[in-house]
């Protein structure tokens, strides 16, 4: 029996599996916090970005939805570049706002938000319930909402909500359990089979959408039933495929020429679990040479709605690729397709981000989840550091900073028997440096490794080829290890390779077990 809203709210997030809110409180959030029920587990971020990235991060992990609470209109503005990211990750987030009384609304008392569209696009669904009575069913509906959008759905609950009288007989305006039936996609499998019967040089171009195990075992099979080339999607958040594998070609070209060119002499192209094509800087010119057939797989919609592609296909990626598999003929292996650049290291004692990710690749355990923000040497980082184990990849598909350290410490507490390294530049771990609080608070053992340059790199080079000199200056004197000490997070500061190597020694074998988290400030040079 339930007498108020909040009781009745709690018990619906009770039946939806949620055990912990994730959340920096403010006063609008007072009636719903205080006293969280024993069953709830609090876990506060000293920033919102921070918040709903290590909800996002916990909910990669686990596969199910994170529970968030932000504050009225600074909470969800702070937090919109992570919903974005959270959204373009496709990470279900329930994400629940406050917002001033409700019987003072119209006259807008301090606090009062204008939240309609301030996430703009990005949340899969808003809601604001008329009733404080349908605020139970509006939870319970942005549950589905985000695990069938796999992406953050947010309610905006006035705070005097919580406390308004609820009956229990009251029905809820949202299913109590929802079954989903898996997308066969039989017709997709048809439609395929034929296509690719006829095609001579099929290729595939694994995205984001297929990095489950699932989807990993069916896609390696498809691509050695072929023998063809798989490329990784431009700028993926995670990996489609295992990047130590015979038949892994790459990561495409984020540009129309180097596209052009990676496609040329297919005459089938098959991406799954990615829109096509993603890009970065415009370049004149058509996506795909003439004479190549685009077809895409997904069970994400909007993936598809904006695909140049001459076939799409809504359906579960792991049982249609699983039944083409079995399907078609066997063909012998492609020709190996594989771009490898050299990278030199220095031959002096001096650090490198090369030097770092080629230390690492010798000592990671193949199941270790890199998360990644080194914008200026991320092309080396998926080089040297291939994701070998579904999940073993995860970067901000956004592009915005600010991801990487938060989301790995979500990662680590929603998985805490695998391997979490955090590899970022000294600019990016600055827009979420106070998250190492969180991880240190809630004992989330990950590794974070710091790329030291004093400056952003990547900026400076973009102006430079730009033909301008960047007008930002360097921020050398801030001292990351002391930053992260402060927090009460551990750190060393790393100057030389050997006391990188000896530290990695130290620290890489433990970090299955650990409970602590250690940031390494690594002094590094511009490669």
């Amino acid at each position: 029996m339930v007498s108020t809203v909040r009781e009745a709210a709690f018990e619906v997030m009770r039946g939806c599996g949620f055990d912990r809110v994730f959340a920096n409180p403010g006063s609008t959030e007072i009636a719903f916090l205080a006293d969280l029920p024993e069953d709830f587990a609090f876990v506060l971020a000293l920033h919102e970005g921070s918040v709903v990235g290590m909800a996002t991060g916990y909910a990669l992990a686990t596969g199910r939805p994170a529970l968030v609470n932000l504050h009225t209109t600074a909470g969800l503005g702070n937090a919109v570049g992570a919903i974005a990211t959270a959204r373009t990750n496709r990470a279900p987030l329930v994400v629940v706002v406050g917002q001033q009384d409700r019987r003072h609304l119209a006259l807008e008392p301090f606090l009062a938000g204008r939240l309609d569209g301030l996430a703009g696009g990005y949340p899969v669904w808003t809601a604001q319930p008329t009733l404080a009575q349908d605020v139970p069913a509006a939870l319970l509906r942005a549950y589905h909402e985000a695990v069938e959008h796999s992406g953050p759905a947010i309610v905006v609950v006035p705070m005097d909500d919580w406390s308004a009288p609820y009956d229990d007989e009251r029905e809820l305006a949202a299913p109590l359990a929802l079954v989903r039936s898996p997308r066969q996609g039989e017709s997709a499998v048809r439609d395929l089979t034929s296509l690719l019967d006829v095609a001579e040089r099929p290729m595939i171009v694994a995205g984001s959408g297929a990095d489950t195990p699932e989807r990993w075992a069916a896609l390696v099979a498809l691509a050695e039933r072929l023998g063809a080339p798989v490329w990784q999607e431009a700028f993926g958040a995670r990996a489609g495929f295992p990047q130590d594998h015979a038949l892994f070609a790459g990561h495409l070209p984020p540009g129309r020429s180097g596209l052009r060119s990676t496609l040329d002499g297919h005459d089938f192209v098959l991406v799954v679990g990615a829109p096509a094509f993603r890009l970065y800087g415009y370049e004149a010119g058509r996506l795909v040479p003439d004479g190549t057939t685009v077809a895409v797989l997904s069970d994400a919609a909007d993936e598809l709605h904006h695909s140049a592609a001459d076939l799409a296909f809504l359906a579960d990626p792991a049982f249609v690729c699983a039944d083409l598999a079995r399907r078609l003929r066997q063909r012998p292996a492609a020709s190996d397709e594989r771009r490898r650049p050299a990278a030199a290291s220095p031959s002096d004692g001096s650090l490198t981000a090369v030097r770092v990710f080629t230390a690492l690749a010798e000592r990671l355990p193949r199941d270790a989840v890199v998360v990644e923000e080194t914008p200026s040497s991320r092309p080396d980082l998926h080089r040297l550091l291939p994701a070998r184990s579904s999940g073993g990849f995860v970067s901000a598909a956004m592009g915005g900073l600010g991801f990487a350290l938060p989301a790995a410490a979500g990662l680590r507490m929603g998985n805490p028997n695998r391997p979490v390294v955090a590899l970022l530049g000294d600019g990016s771990s600055l827009y979420a440096i106070q998250g190492l609080w969180s991880a240190a608070r809630y004992e989330c053992g990950a590794l974070f490794i710091v790329l030291t340059n004093g400056r952003y790199a990547v900026m400076d080079q973009l102006a430079a080829e730009h033909g301008g000199k960047p007008p930002w200056p360097g921020f050398a004197e801030i001292d990351i290890a002391a930053l992260a000490g402060s927090l009460g997070c551990p750190s060393r500061r790393i100057t030389t390779h050997a006391e990188l190597l000896a530290v990695l020694d130290e620290v890489i074998p433990t970090l299955a077990a650990r409970n602590d988290p250690l940031l390494l400030d690594v002094r590094v040079s511009t490669d």
